[in-house]
């Protein structure tokens, strides 16, 4: 154990995440704590910038008010999240590469009194018609320290008071703000860094966006044990070679992708060119982890760990884990493994009765520390998805119903899929997920991704690889019963992703939707 975690469990219970950077910063004030291609922060700097802009803050916000931060994706940007905590405030970076409409939602969801932005984009958030106040990072950084204003701030304070708000797409089209307490993540990353073995000497390579949680687990295991977050230039993802001679150059020890990330390493053969030496542990979550894909990477970097993660940033990043520890198949899907201490992962079915039995599909739920404050200003979805155990009649136990179905087997617990990919088509109950990991595993199919087409009760195949239809459907009819085969096969040069990194579904249906449409016109 570090002598920073051993003051913590000898002293006193971390209440504040600032209680980390604070800790860290006393240690090794000088060490390296944000980079990227341009800057580098020390945590006494990040500290000492932190505290500057929360002065300001201060002055201009109450506690517990939102602070949603307008900036690129940069070291620079993670100052001023900090600088929003020491003002007793939360954080919601807010890309500036979105929407207009969708920006000034979340803005609206807020009722922010403030945004902050940096110079170079103020004029983008002149053109969101903002009324509030527009905040510049690089003045807020000018102000002096308000150690009485500041020492206020943290005697009100509790671990229950949120951290940051994420938003997430709604079924609705409207987004929704998950707010996470201090106290969610502080236990989060107690077993998070422990588990999985994070020291001082790590340097852990940044892919996931600062609005999407997996971000959460790099920036809080550097302020906890003193690591290095190195920011990868988002460009990098579409040109192997340059990521790749990023992860060797800055000595990158620790990944935390989404599984879209890795698998271009791996389509692409990036290992051919290079293999990073410094690499001890890479962890990925997002989407199902295709074991086509994981064992291209396994055979470069046998020595590496490899974790699949699973759970929805309303369960603060993860409730589920799994090493892997042994060889899969093409054919086969990871397991989700075991729930993280203090998080209690079980299944319901329809019924909402337990579902032990093996083989047998019900809806992963969580309970424990971990759940979310809920939905920002929006109790009605808050009430629907963060409800009462059903299972419980005694007391007050909050669980988070995640819509994603899973099933026990050999003891394991195993996503199987969305319980909206769950389809009825020919009279059978269909998972796409199957499907998907049937057709993922023929030789010459790189990425998969399958989608039903209710209206015209057709079963989409998308795909990127070599093959001809005719072919797809000789090799699926050996793996599938004929109903599971998809109707309709669409080979694509790549799959379109998200800003999260998952496969968009909805730009796929689009695009295919447009194709038919023109054929009919011709």
């Amino acid at each position: 154990m570090d002598s920073v975690s051993i003051r913590y469990k000898e002293t006193f219970m971390v209440q504040n995440i600032l209680d980390y950077l604070e800790a860290t910063a006393a240690d090794c004030p000088d060490k390296p704590a944000f980079e990227d291609l341009e800057h580098s922060y020390t945590f006494a700097q990040v500290l000492g910038n932190a505290k500057r802009i929360g002065s300001a803050l201060i002055h201009v916000l109450p506690q517990n008010a939102p602070v949603p931060v307008l900036m690129e994706k940069e070291a620079w940007t993670l100052n001023v999240f900090m600088g929003a905590v020491c003002a007793g405030c939360f954080y919601t970076l807010v890309e500036p590469e979105q929407p207009d409409e969708r920006i000034r939602t979340i803005l609206d969801t807020l009722e922010a009194e403030v945004i902050v932005t940096s110079g170079n984009l103020a004029e983008r958030v002149a053109a969101l018609g903002f009324t509030g106040k527009v905040l510049l990072a690089e003045e807020l950084v000018e102000t002096v320290v308000d150690k009485e204003a500041l020492a206020s701030r943290r005697k009100m304070a509790c671990d229950i008071d949120p951290l940051y708000a994420i938003f997430t797409s709604g079924s609705t089209g409207v987004p929704k703000g998950v707010v996470v307490s201090h106290r969610s993540v502080i236990d989060f990353m107690e077993h998070f860094t422990r588990i999985f073995g994070f020291s001082r000497e790590d340097v852990i390579g940044n892919q996931a966006p600062f609005d999407f949680d997996v971000s959460v687990k790099d920036i809080y295991p550097c302020l906890k044990m003193g690591a290095t977050l190195e920011v990868i230039p988002k460009k990098y993802f579409s040109v192997p070679k340059k990521l790749l001679d990023f992860l060797d150059d800055r000595k990158v020890t620790s990944l935390t992708w989404a599984v879209s990330a890795l698998c271009i390493i791996s389509m692409l053969k990036g290992f051919r060119y290079k293999v990073p030496t410094t690499l001890r542990r890479v962890m990925f979550s997002g989407e199902v982890m295709p074991v086509k894909q994981l064992n291209y990477w396994r055979e470069y970097l046998p020595d590496v760990l490899y974790v699949n993660l699973y759970g929805p940033t309303e369960i603060t990043c993860n409730c589920n884990y799994y090493i892997v520890d042994r060889e899969f198949t093409e054919d086969q899907t990871l397991p989700i493994g075991v729930p993280f201490p203090n998080e209690r992962v079980f299944l319901l079915d329809e019924e909402d009765h337990l579902v032990t039995e093996p083989g047998a599909l019900g809806e992963i739920c969580v309970s424990g520390t971990a759940l979310a404050l809920g939905y920002y200003r929006n109790s009605e979805k808050t009430s629907e998805a963060f409800v009462q155990n059903p299972l419980n009649h005694r007391y007050l136990e909050p669980i988070y119903r995640t819509g994603d179905l899973g099933r026990y087997e050999n003891g394991e617990l195993y996503y199987v899929t969305r319980k909206d990919f769950q389809i009825k088509h020919m009279g059978h109950r269909i998972e796409l997920g199957e499907i998907e990991t049937a057709f993922q595993a023929l030789d010459g199919i790189s990425r998969v991704c399958c989608i039903y087409d209710e209206p015209n009760t057709k079963i989409i195949g998308f795909y990127v690889g070599e093959l001809e239809a005719k072919e797809i459907i000789e090799r699926l009819t050996e793996r599938l019963p004929r109903f599971m085969i998809p109707n309709v096969f669409r080979q694509v040069v790549e799959m379109p992703l998200t800003k999260n990194g998952k496969i968009d579904r909805k730009c796929l249906m689009e695009e295919y939707r447009e194709s038919m449409q023109n054929r009919v016109k011709s």
